[in-house]
């Protein structure tokens, strides 16, 4: 299937390794121009480089103040043009529980997680309403829906990403700017790791029985980000085995 987005400018948050890469690769595949963000530089390199021509790579922090909207413009810059797609995606916050967690947890959390994706979105969204064209996918985590233990921090900012979502959707809906926000469940990612969550304990709670494909997750976003997706918008899709208990 030809998606319809030969061409356009795709900015990917996050996206020197894991759902990020997987992502920046699958609109590439579909001859996107994508400009990939990752505050590691000989990762983020090294990302573009292995994508090829038509991909490029920028540090960025998305723990720093103001950092998402600066590096919108800069590859506004890069590109010779607006960006049409944006993929908002961060690394997992602190975890821990509420009694070990201080207020610079949170504001670190807050930064990266929730100000970062706010601040991308204001800068792309009056020049995708001039084209009457945009899309905007927000990568946040099963644990919106259905909060996991030890991730209070991420429990409660990627939930208000939902809000911000269905409440953005209804507003840009009607200038062709679809925004949706994507789940991802236990994907065999670096964060995945992090966690030390064993595989044995993973396929007992996930219906499918195992773990996910980070290209499975990207081949949704790229649907997303698709011509005809046009009329999917404001909708919070988990990808995650059936893990998600609730309707």
């Amino acid at each position: 299937m030809d998606l319809g987005i030969k061409g356009k400018r795709a900015l990917v948050f996050g996206a020197s390794q894991g759902l990020g890469f997987s992502i920046a690769k699958a609109l590439h595949d579909e001859g996107a121009k994508v400009v990939l963000f990752s505050s590691n530089e000989e990762r983020i390199v090294k990302a573009a480089a292995h994508l090829g021509r038509g991909a490029l790579g920028m540090v960025v922090d998305l723990n720093e103040p103001g950092a998402a909207r600066e590096g919108v413009k800069r590859a506004r810059e890069k590109c010779d043009g607006p960006i049409d797609i944006l993929v908002t995606n961060c690394g997992g916050p602190p975890t821990g529980g509420i009694l070990d967690l201080t207020s610079q947890h949170w504001m670190t959390g807050f930064q990266s997680v929730w100000l970062s994706a706010l601040d991308a979105i204001q800068e792309v969204v009056p020049e995708m309403k001039s084209q009457n064209w945009g899309r905007i996918l927000l990568v946040t985590s099963a644990a919106a829906k259905e909060p996991m233990p030890n991730l209070t921090v991420s429990n409660g900012l990627r939930a208000g990403l939902l809000g911000m979502t269905k409440t953005m959707s209804n507003e840009l809906a009607r200038f062709g700017i679809t925004i949706n926000a994507l789940l991802p469940g236990f994907t065999d990612t670096e964060r995945l790791r992090e966690l030390k969550i064993s595989k044995e304990k993973i396929e007992l709670m996930v219906p499918a029985g195992r773990v996910g494909k980070p290209e499975e997750f990207a081949a949704l976003a790229a649907f997303l980000a698709s011509q005809q997706a046009a009329y999917i918008s404001g909708q919070a899709i988990s990808v995650d085995g059936g893990y998600l208990k609730g309707i």
